[in-house]
């Protein structure tokens, strides 16, 4: 338990100091000329010709990638259609989709990256021969070291895709063909090692680079994984923290790195070489948090640039996990905090965004909530992603089940110069959030602040949660309050945001306040409250394949001038067992 956010401390990086604003120009001069000379050097010659030294045979080992895949899906492949990130392309049975425009640059990264090939290897020898035969003609024509093609974006997962199916491809393929797997394979390895990326995927970068080298015959193969483990297990030790947490703090990011490290943990079994302490260390911790993580609806939590991602995908990781021996996580995981009931799951984000490199994907909405009743997941964030299909604004509060104040903002996005050398960092974010929690047999509290508003408005944000276990309640009150000892705030405008769920019904019932929602399970449940003003505004939701449109319920209110702070108290508790028989039998005449 952290220790409450001091009431007048006014701690805040809202604004950018000169000097910091100085740095970073300067640090992001330095890694566009990085990645300038990076890629100048990757078109000399004498560079291809070390990348291929020394030379590999042949492939020796298969990394098995535990991520479900879709027979399904690799059988379409094979009709001729090929469907990725919620598009298609008709390229006919054989065809050429390398040969052919793509419907979307998020199309084109995911066919470069070989996000197919799993797919088509499980739709059998069949799948396998067409799998060769696309990788030798992407060979032909995307050989030479162009940035697209070979950089970072489309490199890495096409390094962990190659080097987990290769091998099933090599039994119909010639001996020359063979051979040019394996060679390939070794440039690719090599390659992601070398490249400038992102210091917040660095551990991934690594992973597949280890998948890569660690699927060759020795002595290529083991004297090339054994120098990128090294690499790997320094960046372990800053990519996951003691409490499981991965530094940008992404679901989806820290359930990803799992995949990889598990596939890498297998294949050292395979070479019969023990993991380093890091790589051990990072599986239990992450598998811990996925797990904590993981709502009651089979999916992980929208929060901090990570999408929901499917029940299937989440079990794929933890089929080997062993709850039991797993820390309690009763104060929390990854700046985490749950509070649950027989009936009610609550998730909050209880911790400040990430900074600095591994704030590329961060999101500024401090004390946001997920909740599941019954199963059904009512109450989610928009779940911006960098790869996702909603838009940039949603990374701030707006897009997040929090609170906002004004127009005012309590972070932004680097760009410009800072932007292209750096990357969108999220900046002047809160700069601390606490977090009290409670738990009694009648229920749980957790008290969370944040100061994110400190500097601009003088006033802190406060959420207090209690979970009543007997009433099936959650009672929740948002408050601003002012810091003292600063001069008193204007009066300012606020707004307390729940996003729906896709697929959840709200209605504003007829007092104009109270909100009635709905989950597929078709159990009602009550949102009541006392702010002044209640609407029913659309929203957008990131889930895989696509963005879709759903509703916010949106409290509003003011602070008056002459207050020390402005509150709403809500609750959402379920709609009266007795009345529902009755409503179903309505439906069911009116159907």
């Amino acid at each position: 338990m952290s220790a409450p956010l001091a009431v007048g401390d006014g701690r805040s990086g809202l604004t950018p100091r000169p000097l910091q604003v100085l740095g970073e120009c300067a640090l992001a001069l330095v890694r566009l000329a990085q990645r300038r000379l990076s890629a100048e050097w990757a078109g000399f010659p004498l560079y291809r010709i070390l990348l291929d030294r020394p030379a590999a045979t042949y492939l020796a080992f298969t990394p098995r990638d535990f991520r479900p895949v879709s027979v399904a899906r690799g059988r379409e492949i094979l009709a001729g259609r090929l469907s990725l990130e919620g598009e298609t392309a008709e390229i006919g049975v054989h065809g050429d989709p390398w040969d052919m425009p793509s419907p979307s640059r998020r199309f084109a990264v995911a066919l470069h990256r070989f996000a197919w090939l799993p797919d088509l290897l499980a739709a059998g020898a069949d799948g396998e021969r067409e799998a060769l035969r696309l990788f030798v003609t992407w060979r032909a024509e995307f050989e030479p070291l162009s940035p697209f093609v070979w950089g970072v974006e489309t490199l890495e997962r096409r390094v962990v895709n190659l080097a987990c199916g290769a091998h099933r491809m090599t039994p119909h393929a010639s001996e020359q063909e063979a051979r040019l797997l394996a060679v390939m394979l070794a440039r690719h390895a090599r390659r992601l090692a070398d490249i400038a990326g992102p210091d917040d995927r660095r551990a991934e970068r690594l992973a597949a680079a280890c998948m890569g080298a660690g699927a060759l015959a020795d002595p290529v193969g083991g004297t090339l994984l054994r120098r990128l483990l090294a690499r790997l297990a320094r960046a372990l030790d800053q990519a996951v923290a003691e409490d499981g947490g991965i530094a940008t703090r992404s679901p989806q990011q820290g359930l990803e790195l799992l995949y990889d490290l598990l596939t890498v943990d297998d294949l050292l079994t395979q070479r019969g070489v023990a993991p380093p302490a890091e790589l051990s260390r990072a599986i239990d911790a992450l598998s811990a948090t996925t797990a904590y993580l993981k709502l009651r609806d089979g999916r992980l939590a929208r929060f901090q640039g990570g999408e929901a991602v499917s029940a299937n995908a989440v079990d794929g990781a933890l089929a080997q996990f062993d709850p039991g021996a797993a820390p309690a996580g009763g104060g929390g995981r990854g700046g985490y905090q749950r509070i649950a009931s027989r009936r009610i799951e609550v998730l909050a984000d209880a911790a400040p965004p990430a900074r600095g490199a591994f704030s590329v994907t961060a999101c500024d909405q401090p004390l946001a909530l997920e909740i599941v009743c019954n199963g059904d997941r009512l109450i989610t964030n928009t779940g911006w992603s960098p790869t996702g299909h909603v838009p940039a604004s949603l990374r701030l509060a707006e897009g997040g089940s929090t609170a906002s104040l004004g127009e005012t903002a309590t972070a932004r996005m680097l760009t410009g110069l800072r932007g292209s050398g750096l990357g969108a960092r999220l900046t002047g974010a809160a700069g601390s959030v606490s977090v009290q929690r409670t738990e009694t047999e009648d229920g749980a509290w957790l008290e969370m602040a944040h100061d994110g508003w400190a500097r601009a408005a003088g006033l802190v944000h406060t959420r207090r949660l209690f979970l009543d276990y007997r009433a099936a309640e959650l009672r929740g009150e948002d408050a601003f309050v002012r810091i003292k000892d600063r001069r008193r705030p204007r009066g300012a405008a606020y707004a307390i945001r729940f996003h729906v769920a896709p697929g959840v019904q709200v209605s504003l019932a007829r007092d104009e306040r109270s909100v009635l929602i709905r989950g597929p399970s078709d159990q009602g449940w009550w949102l009541r409250n006392d702010s002044r003003e209640v609407t029913l505004e659309p929203s957008l939701v990131n889930d895989p394949g696509g963005a879709r449109r759903t509703t916010q319920i949106v409290l509003r209110g003011r602070i008056p001038a002459e207050a020390d702070d402005g509150r709403v108290r809500w609750k959402l508790s379920p709609v009266d067992a007795a009345a529902e028989p009755g409503r179903r039998r309505a439906r069911e005449a009116e159907a």
